[in-house]
């Protein structure tokens, strides 16, 4: 089971498809390393984008992956 968070991209690596994002409602904390869905075109990875995360541990938000953006 996972839940859907909103988040903003904060850096995206290509090499890696890997994220710092921002998870809505933290305003000071970031989350690095977070896998993104190889579906998802590099190019459509801006900073500063709003992505939709798949949080599968709420206790450990790097267990995470970015889905879709908006």
């Amino acid at each position: 089971m996972f839940i859907v968070e909103r988040g903003t991209l904060l850096a995206f690596s290509v090499g890696s498809y890997t994220a710092t994002l921002q998870i809505a409602g933290s305003l000071s904390a970031s989350v690095a390393s977070v896998p993104v869905s190889r579906g998802i075109a590099s190019s459509e990875l801006v900073v500063g984008r709003r992505v939709a995360v798949a949080v599968f541990d709420v206790g450990n938000p790097v267990d995470a992956m970015v889905i879709g953006i908006h």
